[in-house]
């Protein structure tokens, strides 16, 4: 795996709660969620940090939806302590501790929180972990599962719709998908896998419909896996079609080519968690450290893709 030194990468914002799912906005400042504290936060280009919302549980991945407001998958909220330098740290669940996961939607200017799915097909979402909007105004997400002291949930794929009035479990059961996104025309889903340090790709036929001959149990094509000890978290794909997926322990972005070669970014935090894009030509990368609760920011080897719906 190629490797860039990145000498260039400058800290935003300091001090956030175990900070994920940034998303760029046109004056500058980035919404990202903390999920140690439970809200999605705005920081400023100088490093201020105001909350947007106190949506509460645990807010995960965010997007904006073709209604303005921010759609949030909250894992529920997960067991968190302080570490003896002063950082927001997850655990393991007490088994006797169930909190389930759900999905809202935000407003933005009042900050107030609707729920809008809790389950599907009878069965009660576990993680919701992070999310991506088609060009039709759908949303896919990945939802984790929970990991207790001696049980794991399974996690899965889903396509809903932000009116509430559709989800669907697409693929089930999956090893701990994480970051979701799609191709820039929309044709194929990528995931990561976090355990297994894969990027998985699959065909889509129609919104919220995978190509024949996937079946709810497929996990799609293998795009590329890392060696050795590297774990997979969020991901955002570019304009060139490269998934860019934040890499845990071997702390960086790592960029998976569509022919499956890949290159390592590294940003100085072994919890490296989520990664997007903008600026005027959309090659401003913001990065989450949440080992060190830090937003950082860095010039792009390429510029990003414009997700739908991003302001």
């Amino acid at each position: 795996m190629a490797k860039i030194e990145t000498a260039d990468i400058e800290t935003v914002a300091t001090g956030l709660q175990f900070p994920e799912g940034p998303i760029a906005m046109p004056d500058g400042s980035v919404i990202l969620v903390e999920i140690g504290r439970g809200t999605i936060s705005r920081v400023q280009p100088d490093g201020t940090v105001e909350v947007v919302s106190e949506c509460g549980g645990g807010p995960n991945g965010i997007a904006f939806g073709p209604d303005g407001r921010i759609y949030v998958c909250n894992n529920g909220g997960f067991a968190t302590f302080t570490d003896d330098k002063g950082r927001t740290r997850i655990g393991s669940e007490p088994d006797s501790d169930v909190k389930l996961g759900y999905i809202q939607a935000v407003d933005p200017a009042t900050g107030v929180a609707e729920t809008i799915y809790t389950e599907v097909e009878g069965h009660h979402l576990s993680a919701p972990n992070d999310i991506v909007f088609d060009a039709t105004g759908g949303f896919w997400f990945t939802d984790h599962g929970k990991t207790w002291e001696r049980t794991r949930d399974h996690g899965g794929i889903y396509y809903a719709k932000p009116d509430g009035s559709h989800i669907e479990e697409v693929i089930y059961p999956v090893e701990g998908p994480n970051g979701i996104g799609l191709s820039p025309d929309d044709s194929r889903l990528y995931f990561a896998e976090t355990h297994t340090g894969r990027v998985r790709v699959l065909d889509i036929e129609s919104p919220g419909k995978l190509a024949s001959p996937y079946g709810k149990s497929t996990r799609g094509r293998v795009l590329a896996g890392l060696e050795g000890e590297q774990l997979l978290d969020s991901l955002a794909v570019d304009s060139a079609d490269h998934v860019c997926v934040a890499t845990i322990r071997n702390g960086g972005v790592t960029d998976f080519a569509p022919d499956g070669t890949t290159v390592h970014v590294p940003t100085g935090d072994l919890l490296t968690t989520n990664i997007c894009f903008g600026g005027d030509n959309m090659t401003d990368a913001y990065i989450t450290g949440s080992l060190e609760g830090t937003l950082l920011k860095t010039t792009w080897h390429r510029p990003g893709h414009r997700l739908h719906f991003q302001p």
